[in-house]
């Protein structure tokens, strides 16, 4: 299957699965291959419309243009409630408002998208020199000075909002977020903790965890993955060396410990009684991110190297793993690992159907993304 073709199949599952979906959007997938849908303050809510808004891009029809605008109240909403902010803004308003504003020029979308970074910078902790990942779920949960590998990827909502606004201090929260995720949530190997505890109201630097890896101190799959397409991304912003140098050595680190088929168990440092599920998810989000990094890396032999290294994780999903021959299927991923200690290890997932799409875009020459 060429990846034109693969394309082709997986804008005609989202282009069928339009009028099932409605308003709504697509959580976590069931044993029939159909998706139950997001609560009303959903992490993983922007991923739908991103994938709406990418198929408009590429093709530029009205049916996904209309799905994708019939999201837009829910995020208007949304803003309206920060209650139900976290640091998750980007994966919601950079694949919905700032896809909007960036495809047709919406003024409505760029002041929808703009508010999403503001509430997104004023979870800033000066003291630590980091954006707060989680609000407080229990009174010991520490997520007040948590923060999490996952937030690299929203950091493009404000690298983005500095550029629209002039606003200097948007990039300024994002970098130094950055440079204390480089600090902290990097180890010296290359691999990642998920999560990194701070003393909030000091900013004393306390200790690595995970929350949905295998341990503390083993290496989630998915992470990983975040961690080198927001490296790459931070990269393009800026020009700032240290970003590429650290996605390339946690791109280097996921690369020497992937499977035969290239698609990542969903920890890196399981021991062998362990449960060894595979996290689709996890390849798409590497692939799109290794696509990202062999565009801005120096050496051709290296970029090269990376390109090689995408195709063949994207060509591992889609020898194995997608829903393509599925009819009634609502997603494009089979075995994705969402949270393995709670029970979720072999779902179809919306973050592994975008970053699906995305991949296929890049590996076919495109560049033009939304974050």
């Amino acid at each position: 299957m060429t990846y034109s073709d693969a394309l082709t199949r997986a804008l005609g599952v989202i282009r069928r699965t339009i009028p099932r979906m409605g308003t709504d959007r697509p959580a976590i997938g069931r044993d029939d291959l159909t998706y139950e849908r997001c609560h009303d303050s959903h992490w993983v809510d922007g991923f739908w419309s991103g994938q709406l808004w990418l198929a408009y891009a590429e093709t530029q029809d009205a049916v996904f243009l209309k799905a994708a605008r019939a999201q837009r109240p829910y995020f208007i909403e949304r803003l309206d409630r920060p209650q139900s902010h976290d640091h998750d803004l980007g994966f919601l308003y950079s694949l919905s408002l700032v896809a909007d504003y960036k495809l047709t020029g919406d003024e409505d979308a760029c002041r929808g998208a703009l508010r999403a970074a503001e509430s997104l910078a004023a979870r800033y902790n000066d003291r630590g020199r980091f954006i707060r990942a989680w609000n407080s779920w229990s009174d010991n949960d520490h997520n007040e000075g948590r923060i999490i590998i996952d937030c690299m990827e929203n950091l493009g909502l404000l690298f983005w909002a500095a550029q629209q606004t002039g606003r200097s201090c948007y990039r300024d929260i994002a970098l130094a977020h950055a440079q204390t995720t480089i600090e902290t949530i990097v180890r010296a190997d290359g691999s990642t903790y998920h999560s990194f505890v701070f003393d909030p109201d000091t900013g004393a630097r306390l200790r690595g965890e995970t929350v949905q890896g295998y341990a503390g101190e083993s290496c989630w799959s998915r992470g990983q993955s975040w961690g080198i397409h927001g490296f790459a991304l931070a990269y393009r912003y800026t020009g700032e060396g240290r970003f590429r140098e650290t996605a390339v050595r946690l791109a280097e680190y996921a690369l020497a410990r992937l499977p035969d088929d290239g698609v990542p168990y969903w920890d890196y440092r399981l021991p062998d009684d362990a449960p060894h599920y595979r996290d689709s998810s996890a390849g798409a989000i590497m692939a799109a991110g290794l696509f990202l990094l062999a565009d801005v890396v120096d050496d051709a032999a290296q970029a090269d190297r990376y390109r090689a290294a995408a195709r063949a994780m994207l060509d591992g999903l889609l020898a194995g793993y997608t829903t393509f021959d599925h009819p009634h299927a609502e997603g494009l991923l089979v075995q994705g690992a969402s949270h393995v200690a709670e029970g979720y290890a072999d779902n179809m997932l919306p973050y592994g159907d975008y970053f699906l799409i995305e991949a296929l875009l890049r590996a076919q020459g495109r560049t033009a993304f939304f974050w």
